[in-house]
């Protein structure tokens, strides 16, 4: 089993939904490269240019209201909206943060990140899978109940005729002339 520095679960409990990207909190990041917030943000703002929009954007009012419970458990800076980190951003960090220990706790997150969207993207590969065999089971018994219904109308068919024309018992006994 491979080393680690931190459980596993600690960092999947760091990963938050916002704007429909996985997220990180610049203080929980910081917590876990053992560095001030302060110093983590110095180094991104040095650095901006490796920092799309994509990577790493900074939380609205509303947001952060919207997030509280994450975020003020988390962030220590008051008055100040938090910057967070898409799974870019964080594999962007251990290029701007020059620590042994940031480039491993990068490797670690960047395990749970993929770890994170393997199960996210199972179910929705199973459940591809099942509609199909639905639609092919559909398919099938379409087929057969059109081959039950033709096999009806051919009874029904046959007793409608019966009924319409019936036949003539055969007389039993001799036949004189």
């Amino acid at each position: 089993m491979q080393n680690q520095l931190l459980p596993i679960k600690t960092i999947e409990n760091k990963i938050y939904i916002i704007r429909g990207h996985r997220v990180m909190l610049d203080s929980d990041l910081a917590e876990l490269y053992e560095v001030e917030t302060k110093v983590l943000n110095q180094a991104v703002k040095r650095n901006i240019d490796r920092f799309p929009e994509d990577f790493m954007f900074q939380l609205t009012e509303e947001e952060v209201v919207t997030n509280c419970d994450h975020v003020q458990k988390t962030s220590r800076r008051k008055g100040f909206r938090p910057y967070v980190f898409t799974e870019h951003g964080v594999l962007m960090l251990s290029s701007v943060l020059n620590s042994k220990r940031a480039v491993a706790v990068n490797v670690q997150i960047m395990r749970v990140f993929v770890k994170l969207r393997q199960l996210a993207t199972t179910p929705v590969q199973e459940v591809s899978e099942l509609k199909k065999l639905l639609l092919l089971y559909m398919e099938k018994t379409d087929a057969r109940l059109e081959e039950h219904d033709q096999n009806f109308t051919q009874i029904i068919h046959v007793l409608n005729n019966l009924l319409e024309n019936p036949k003539e018992p055969n007389k039993i006994g001799f036949i004189t002339d």
